[in-house]
């Protein structure tokens, strides 16, 4: 065997060994000492927005009990919440810089004149105390008396030491890791040199071997995984502490937008429009909010965005062009405009085709279990495919910046995810769908499932109402689409883009502003009384749902026959008040549930009917929400058996009209609520004899029962309100942002 010359050793070293060990030592030197400035910084920003939320928390009853010149109970107050292990305490100075009261634990070190002088960022200083860095945040508080004074909050920052040693740890166990890994490379290439018989094999393998590790995404090198690993676990810590701390508001939605996601535009694309008008009697156009659930929660999400947000949809409204500027927006709400809304015009054609036949007699019924064949036909793919490239188009042309956030609404849109990415290639897509997801078997009823799961897939988040929904989809992908699915961090990787699946459950806003003007219980029971007819001391149940073959309708009825059948000294004394909004009347399947829902009502009523008392009166036209939140405030029940529905927010809006703790929710176990409002009496809808029941036990329900139930189901509903849905699902689009940029950072050096 040859000994290969020195001079080749030589070279091989220089040209390869050398320059890698410089690149190490290189990361080493520079890029731990970076990271470190990184992470200090990241987890300041933290504090200083957690900051942020517990003074827009805690202003308005601090300033009250400040405005009672009572310190004792201002600083009991502020003492319950300086409860979390990183906030050490509160101090309130007077207008010239005296304390006015303080925490125990707050340090000494802080006073009140010493922050107006600390630095340029007069809103935020870093002080040293013996036991370690405090972040103290200065803010301005005027009382509704108009006192002004100075809260101090203190933040104890030593976590942060021990966070950044961590990963300093695993950076240097990484670098370590590498040099281990250099040193093998270099055996194994003198090795190579010095065994002519496998150098041919060997040096393939190794150029193999390189080629994959520099062709690789950033991600997959050792260290930047290991970063990246380490922000995963802050960002999961990060999101059980919104989950379950903090108290989401429009004000806290507001700084969200404001300082995670900065001053660019927030576009909602939808095909239902939050606001339609319509002609009236007199020719002049009515405003009508529409019967939706995703209305009711984007609604209030837009308004609390306020400046910042442009809501694209269909312009469904007969009188919808007249009020339009000439680059078709239009200022919403009406009384107090926060928001902008771009119409977009379909034809006749276009809406058969692409809302009534692809969206509605396609997928409506294929996602819901409700026994309805879907119908599926070229034509109407065509129309779809054709309305989804216009509202891609009007997209892009709303977006001012090249990075827009854009959140895109339903079935109606499953194409929208790559047709803007196309035209907005570094936007950032989050694309929720308000409806079910069926199972994989049934899915692939669908012609053009493929072309409908690889144009979500360039959505760089996906939602769901519930967990099960995301499975299902999942599994889905599994059945037909050749990508990479990681079922334990619902991750999907198509061509190298990543795309979340995330379970959202969609809520309303808390209180409903629409309670605001809404009469006492006892005054809308009395109206709805009068209104209808009822006969005195009856007892009343609603139900509220578009006319849908998915709502359970004809059971409902069914159900209350055999209450009357069974239990026969309710004949009299109970009258339901079913609101169903007509909707896709042009459908033969709607038309078909309209006439056999009016032929069991009149069969009902014929059979039961006594002295003015009516056991069932329909109210077949869309209801104003003040309209529907004084059905809810009258009503002893409300009955929501939904044969399939992905949320149902008619059972949150019944339990947040009742702040009296009275009347009882009765909920279908196939409504995505059931999963949230436990304390309803949950049934089977299809089970008639049990729903008939459930009806029973609300009627005699003892009142310390009905009131404990409504006051749980109202303490879910006030925790999990529609801004800490929104809130959660813009944190993680602010989530990937940074994420993006850190890439970019680090790919540039």
């Amino acid at each position: 065997m040859a000994v290969p010359p020195l001079g080749m050793i030589r070279a091989l070293l220089l040209r390869y060994v050398l320059p890698a060990v410089a690149a190490v030592l290189l990361v080493a030197l520079i890029g731990v000492p970076a990271l470190d400035r990184l992470l200090t910084d990241w987890f300041r920003a933290d504090v200083q927005l957690r900051a942020r939320l517990v003074m827009t928390s805690i202003g308005e009853p601090l300033g009250a009990l400040l405005d009672k010149s009572d310190t004792g109970d201002a600083r009991a107050y502020l003492s319950r919440v300086a409860g979390d292990e990183r906030l050490l305490g509160f101090i309130v100075c007077g207008p010239h810089a005296g304390r006015v009261l303080s925490t125990a634990a707050m340090p000494s070190v802080v006073r009140c004149g010493e922050s107006d002088t600390a630095g340029a960022d007069k809103s935020s200083t870093l002080l040293r105390t013996p036991s370690g860095l405090v972040e103290v945040s200065r803010f301005e508080l005027r009382t509704p008396a108009g006192a002004a004074y100075t809260v101090l909050l203190a933040h104890d920052l030593s976590f942060i030491a021990r966070r950044r040693t961590t990963a300093r740890y695993l950076a240097l166990a990484a670098i370590v890791a590498a040099a281990a890994a250099l040193a093998l490379l270099a055996a194994l290439a003198v090795r190579l040199v010095l065994n002519r018989s496998m150098r041919q094999l060997l040096g393939d393998i190794s150029r193999r071997r390189f080629l994959d590790d520099a062709e690789s995404p950033l991600e997959t090198r050792p260290v930047l995984r290991r970063v990246r690993q380490l922000l995963s676990e802050l960002e999961a810590k990060q999101r059980l502490e919104i989950d379950f701390r903090e108290n989401w508001t429009p004000q806290a939605l507001q700084q969200v937008v404001r300082e995670q996601l900065g001053s660019g535009p927030i576009l909602v694309v939808s095909n239902r429009e939050p606001y339609i008008h319509n002609a009236g009697t007199d020719g002049v156009p009515e405003v009508q909010v529409p019967a939706s659930g995703m209305v009711t929660a984007m609604e209030p999400v837009m308004r609390a965005c306020s400046g910042s947000g442009t809501w694209i949809a269909h312009g469904s409204g007969d009188a919808d062009r007249l009020v339009v500027d000439a680059h078709d927006h239009l200022r919403v709400p009406p009384e107090e405009p926060s928001y902008v809304l771009r119409r977009v015009w379909l034809s006749p054609e276009e809406e058969a085709g692409y809302y009534y036949g692809f969206s509605n007699e396609g997928l409506w019924a294929l996602c819901h279990l409700a026994y309805v064949r879907p119908e599926f036909r070229e034509a109407d793919w065509q129309q779809y495919v054709g309305v989804n490239e216009k509202f891609a188009a009007v997209t892009a042309q709303e977006s001012s910046t090249d990075d827009p956030v854009i959140l895109i609404q339903d079935f109606h849109l499953a194409l929208l995810p790559q047709l803007v990415r196309a035209r907005r290639p570094h936007a950032t897509i989050a694309m929720f769908w308000h409806i079910p997801w069926p199972n994989a078997e049934t899915f692939g009823v669908c012609p053009w499932k493929r072309e409908l799961l690889l144009h979500m897939l360039s959505a760089d988040i996906l939602g769901f109402h519930t967990l099960y929904h995301c499975q299902n989809f999942l599994e889905t992908l599994d059945r037909f689409i050749e990508c990479n699915v990681n079922h334990e961090s619902m991750r999907v990787t198509l061509r190298r883009h990543v795309c979340r699946v995330r379970a959202y459950p969609i809520s309303i806003e808390w209180p409903p502003h629409w309670l605001a003007r809404a009469p006492a219980p006892a005054a809308a029971r009395a109206a709805v009384v009068k209104r209808f007819n009822l006969v005195p001391d009856v007892r009343i149940g609603v139900g509220v749902e578009r006319w849908d073959f998915t709502k359970g309708i004809i059971e409902r009825f069914r159900a209350l026959e055999a209450l009357f059948d069974k239990y026969p000294k309710w004949r009299g004394r109970v009258s339901f008040l079913q609101v169903a909004a007509p909707s896709r009347s042009k459908l033969p399947a709607y038309q078909t549930l309209q006439r056999h829902t009016l032929a069991e009502l009149s069969r009902i009523n014929e059979r039961f009917a006594r002295n003015g008392w009516v056991p069932i009166i329909l109210v077949p036209q869309h209801q104003e929400p003040r309209e529907v939140f004084e059905l809810y405030r009258a009503a002893d029940f409300c009955l929501v058996n939904s044969l399939h529905d992905g949320m149902n927010l008619v059972a949150k809006e019944f339990v947040a009209a009742r702040e009296d703790e009275e009347g009882v929710l009765i909920l279908s176990t196939f409504a995505g609520a059931s999963r949230e409002l436990v304390e309803a009496l949950l049934i089977n809808p299809f089970d008639v004899p049990e729903t008939a029941a459930a009806i029973v036990a609300a009627l005699e329900m003892p009142r310390e029962q009905r009131r404990l139930r409504m006051r749980l189901m109202r303490r879910t509903l006030g925790e999990n309100n529609v801004y800490r849905w929104a809130g959660r699902m813009l944190m993680d689009v602010a989530r990937i942002r940074q994420r993006q940029q850190l890439a970019d950072w680090m790919e540039t050096g």
